[in-house]
């Protein structure tokens, strides 16, 4: 019942805004906002085609080749920042400097430098995704447990047993909410990356439909970037259930004990 009750909650006002869409634009003659049934038509015509294969698989690739970059890099480098005051203090200039740029305007500087393959599309997710992986792994790092890592040295448990055992299990919790957060930057970043320069890519597509003025073609393409933003958000969700299920289940236990 607690299953199918969250279930409807989930659902409820997902049906509700499509049928008011639905209802809304019924009768619609705008140009601009096409009745919702036309959107559909064109939706399963173009996605369930050829051109899935042609323009949404290799946005995938793209997204999450730069997602697992900027997870390597940030956690990397997190750990370091995190474990060094001396090096922390140090890069703390450069890194703000670099972290107020908006990605998009690095666009055009990585189509310069990079090209326009697939490359350069990567390092865009990369440039603003690697950011929220990064800062959260640092204070994970830094919130370790003072106790604990004095134990640990007073035992003599060796830097590297230190490091897989006590502070990334330690800062798992916040590098899994940057990595959250990070998913969601680099699926805006995949749109902008193809929407410069680019041949093929679900950006792309959507792009050349508002230029040819194809409105029904590019919400289909709007609305399956919806769709696959709210699927990774699923799947991420059950990868950090999974993961993370000793500390998920410690904080439900304190709620109710609290």
């Amino acid at each position: 019942m607690n299953i199918a009750r969250r279930t409807l909650f989930a659902l409820g006002l997902p049906v509700v805004l499509v049928a008011l869409w639905w209802v809304s634009t019924a009768n619609s003659t705008s140009y601009y906002f096409p009745p919702l049934p036309d959107i559909l038509d064109w939706f399963g015509r173009l996605w369930f085609s050829s051109r899935f294969a042609d323009d949404v698989v290799p946005s995938m690739l793209r997204l999450l080749a730069g997602f697992a970059l900027s997870a390597v890099l940030g956690v990397a480098l997190g750990v370091a920042l995190g474990l060094t005051d001396v090096l922390r203090r140090g890069a703390e200039p450069v890194l703000e400097f670099l972290r107020a740029l908006p990605p998009t305007v690095l666009v055009p500087v990585i189509a310069l430098v990079a090209g326009i393959g697939d490359g350069a599309k990567i390092l865009v997710i990369v440039s603003g995704c690697v950011w929220p992986v990064l800062l959260n792994t640092v204070e994970g790092v830094r919130a370790a447990d003072d106790v604990m890592v004095d134990t640990c040295r007073t035992y003599g448990i060796t830097r590297g047993a230190r490091l897989r055992h006590m502070v990334l299990p330690a800062a798992a919790p916040q590098i899994a909410a940057g990595l959250r957060q990070s998913l969601s930057i680099g699926l805006i970043l995949m749109v902008i990356g193809e929407m410069f320069a680019a041949t093929n890519g679900l950006g792309f597509s959507i792009v050349q439909f508002q230029r040819t003025f194809a409105i029904p073609q590019m919400w289909s393409g709007i609305i399956l970037l919806g769709i696959i933003g709210f699927v990774l958000s699923a799947l991420f969700t059950l990868v950090e259930k999974r993961a993370l299920g000793w500390y998920l289940g410690l904080r439900e236990s304190q709620k109710r004990n609290g």
